[in-house]
């Protein structure tokens, strides 16, 4: 379903787009990124899709390529109008790594070198951004709602965007070659176990014995490294959680896409610019013993939050 969104929040990216486009890139771009600022600035208060306003880029594209004398080009109009949307409604250049639901991984080094992970590939991308201040300009869009913000005094942080998908960005001077960001996807519908089983992830006997586990309330860590699938095999063990229990989730960054009716999720919280606000995970952990949980489970454990989840596991949750 195509995303609808607030042309306020539109406007911005609109007017960030056609300013980097005056020192960059076509004349025809150029004049597809002011008319789309125009429309925009004409909407406001409205909410608009994409497909509002695609039908009137393209029949600018194509009246600019007349102007020219150009023969008309389908492919070159459509590419150039997408751009100018993307560039908008959708994350610039990777907007269409991101659409791809094959692609487990986008990963950015600097403006202009971009790869991606699919069918457990590491593949490179012929897409690129202008420079760093473009890249800037679309990482700061993907931290529009997440409650986080990356500048000067926050050079590294975590954050999701709105389909879920883990983010991470670092910034000069740690990133010594320009913003660095990682994003983690997670496919709209979790693997379940029978999944698993199709994938030769796991044996019949496996699944067997940590359902049970799982059924019996015993205590389990799942460990591994980076894309392992630890996540996965959380969400697919979920389902051997009876509906009539409630189950309380802490993470870091929210992941976990649990199949109960009755789940309560708590998410960190990073300090605000002024350094307050801060929500840790041993803070949650802490506070989510006095929510009456019949499961506790705990996205990830890397700091002092691990004395707090063995003590909750001593009391049975």
């Amino acid at each position: 379903m195509e995303a609808v969104h607030s042309v306020n929040d539109l406007v911005g990216a609109a007017a960030d787009a056609y300013n980097a486009g005056r020192s960059k890139g076509s004349d025809i771009k150029l004049r597809l990124q002011q008319r789309l600022t125009a429309i925009l600035a004409e909407k406001r208060g409205e909410r608009l899709s994409e497909g509002d306003v695609r039908p009137e880029l393209v029949r600018l594209a194509e009246e600019l390529f007349a102007a020219e004398g150009r023969p008309p080009d389908n492919d070159e109009q459509e590419a150039l109008v997408t751009k100018a949307l993307n560039e908008v409604f959708g994350y610039g250049p990777i907007d269409g790594l991101l659409r791809d639901h094959e692609i487990t991984d986008v990963f950015i080094n600097g403006p202009r070198q971009l790869y991606f992970e699919r069918r457990g590939r590491l593949e490179t991308s012929e897409a690129a951004f202008d420079d760093e201040e473009h890249l800037l300009q679309v990482v700061r869009r993907m931290l529009t709602g997440s409650g986080r913000s990356i500048d000067d005094k926050s050079r590294m942080v975590d954050a999701r965007l709105p389909d879920g998908s883990r983010l991470n960005i670092v910034l000069k001077p740690p990133a010594l070659n320009g913003p660095l960001v990682s994003i983690r996807r997670f496919g709209t519908r979790p693997l379940t176990a029978q999944d698993l089983l199709v994938n030769e992830s796991l044996a019949p006997e496996m699944l067997d014995f940590l359902a049970a586990c799982v059924k019996a309330r015993i205590n389990l860590i799942v460990s591994g490294g980076t894309g392992a699938g630890k996540t996965t095999l959380l969400n697919a063990l979920s389902v051997f959680i009876p509906d009539s229990e409630r189950v309380v989730t802490i993470e870091d960054t929210a992941e976990l896409q649990l199949q109960q009716r009755h789940v309560a999720k708590m998410e960190a919280l990073p300090a605000d610019p002024e350094g307050g606000g801060a929500v840790a995970l041993r803070d949650l952990v802490k506070n989510a013993l006095r929510m009456r949980p019949d499961r506790l489970i705990i996205g990830e454990c890397r700091g002092p939050e691990t004395a707090d989840m063995l003590q909750a596991m001593n009391t049975g949750h």
